[in-house]
């Protein structure tokens, strides 16, 4: 009798197991993460073209089963499913990454992601993005990306920092602390360059980042015009009281 109890507990186990598959979270993160395509792409012409021809939703519904068996903890099948997606797509997502719905990877060529690594809902995140480790740790090693983030081609977000809700990430960034929220960082460390607080999000303008290296030396160089001319003052007042 116990052994049919337990038989009939099982079999209702795997039937709910295969709705929560193709209903409730699984299905609507894969239908945001649709929708969202065509809020943050005009290229997006029609939804044939995205499903056919967007690398970057084929990675995310490659992961979110890859990521549906690995909390299950199916073996092998999780990570070769992220293989496969990683073959076609030329994006890398470790089965045990979360990544919220609304996600949008544009183009998305070389985009790696973490296994512990945390993505908001609807961050937008460009091609060449790592959100990665910096050593051989165990347990959380990955970021943790809010909601409403922009991470900007080529950065480099390493090791279990906190980026914020609604931070842009500038392109070739590399960010090794935390962000806090609205927030815009740029360079090698990434640097924060401006905060501001109750406003709406836009979406990172690449051709308008400020280049903070070039304005530090404008300053140093600024300064250094000022010192010689007070240099030159002095001396000259100095040749008049002889």
């Amino acid at each position: 009798m116990q052994q049919s109890l337990n038989s009939l507990q099982t079999q209702i186990e795997n039937t709910d197991s295969r709705k929560n598959l193709l209903s409730g979270s699984f299905l609507e993160s894969l239908i945001s993460d649709f929708r969202v395509i065509f809020e943050r792409d005009p290229a997006a012409q029609n939804w044939i073209e995205v499903i056919l021809c967007y690398p970057g939703f084929h990675a995310l519904c490659f992961h979110r089963l890859a990521h549906w068996l690995y909390i299950r903890k199916i073996g092998l099948i999780p990570r070769l499913i992220s293989h496969v997606g990683r073959f076609f797509t030329g994006i890398e997502i470790h089965p045990g990454a979360k990544i919220g719905k609304g996600v949008f990877i544009d183009h998305g060529m070389g985009v790696v992601i973490g296994e512990t690594a945390i993505v908001g809902d609807y961050t937008l995140i460009y091609q060449g993005v790592t959100l990665g480790g910096t050593g051989k740790e165990s347990g959380k090693r990955h970021p943790t990306v809010g909601n409403y983030v922009v991470v900007g081609s080529g950065a480099k977000v390493l090791g279990n920092i906190q980026i914020s809700d609604r931070v842009r990430i500038g392109a070739g960034s590399i960010v090794l602390r935390d962000v806090p929220a609205d927030s815009t960082v740029v360079g090698i460390p990434g640097r924060i360059i401006s905060q501001k607080q109750n406003k709406p999000v836009s979406l990172l303008e690449h051709g308008k980042l400020p280049d903070v290296e070039a304005s530090i030396i404008r300053s140093l160089y600024s300064r250094i015009e000022q010192l010689e001319q007070q240099l030159q003052d002095l001396h000259n007042q100095q040749q008049e009281d002889n």
